[in-house]
């Protein structure tokens, strides 16, 4: 394959950042739905599979294909413009402010929502025939991940709502290594091959990611899922969303960038 240097996919990453502050509010909201409904439909794909075969290897060996469509197709997540866009800014490219960095984050999490929450209610509908019948063992399995993600973490206080935010670092640590992993090559087979080993890691460990959550609880909650919207938002989704933010930035863009792109002056030896 063709292997591109950190120092040259480093610099790719600062300029995917400021095309993403420039592009148009109709193609960001179009992109960050089709990624959160892809992702969705993913996360659906890999929770039917986990349940049906009852390993949940299976399931997390199975997820990254989602994730892998949507890069290939170029549609943008949350967690990936929360990587890349602040590299922009530090590298104080014409034009890229925080105000524009913050309009950026907001298309994308109105599209990811969107996308995400329209497959929510496809996956409902289809499992009860147009909500005329019981889900079955899948619905079970949906609402009891909601119940004991949201609730489950509330029953712990400060520490749960810690456990979320770092669990969510961890997450997007890992799919942001993804991302970078695929601009190591111009191969479509090696940009697969990079991304598939951490996302399967972030599915199969149970991290939080902010967009797979957009699904997974409006579909729990649908399913008889029983805690509410505050649950969902104050012990899932903030802190996941915060979470996200601080691993893809700090434990990803920004060592790249400081290494790779503003790297300091050599030693010199007396």
């Amino acid at each position: 394959m063709a292997y591109i240097e950190p120092n040259e996919f480093a610099k790719k990453m600062v300029d995917a950042g400021e095309s993403k502050i420039f592009m148009s509010a109709r193609d960001t909201l179009v992109r960050a739905y089709m990624a959160g409904a892809i992702l969705a439909l993913a996360a659906f794909f890999a929770i039917t599979v986990t349940v049906k075969t009852g390993n949940p290897l299976v399931g997390a060996l199975l997820f990254p294909v989602g994730f892998i469509m949507l890069y290939l197709m170029k549609f943008d997540l949350l967690t990936g413009v929360f990587t890349l866009v602040p590299l922009a800014i530090i590298d104080k490219r014409a034009g890229c402010t925080v105000k524009q960095m913050l309009r950026n984050w907001g298309l994308v999490f109105i599209g990811n929502f969107a996308g995400a929450l329209s497959v929510a209610f496809f996956a409902s509908f289809i499992l009860t025939y147009g909500y005329n019948t019981d889900g079955g063992a899948l619905a079970a399995k949906v609402g009891s991940i909601g119940e004991s993600r949201t609730l489950g973490y509330k029953a712990h206080g400060e520490g749960g709502w810690f456990t979320i935010f770092i669990r969510g670092m961890l997450c997007n640590w890992m799919v942001s290594m993804g991302v970078v992993g695929a601009m190591i090559s111009t191969s479509a087979s090696s940009k697969m091959a990079a991304m598939w080993m951490p996302i399967m890691l972030f599915f199969y460990m149970g991290f939080e990611h902010s967009i797979v959550n957009m699904f997974l609880f409006p579909f729990s909650m649908i399913m008889g899922g029983e805690f509410t919207i505050a649950d969902y938002l104050l012990w899932n989704e903030i802190p996941t969303v915060l979470g996200n933010l601080a691993g893809g930035f700090l434990l990803v863009g920004l060592p790249l960038y400081l290494t790779h792109v503003r790297t300091s002056p050599e030693r010199k030896l007396v």
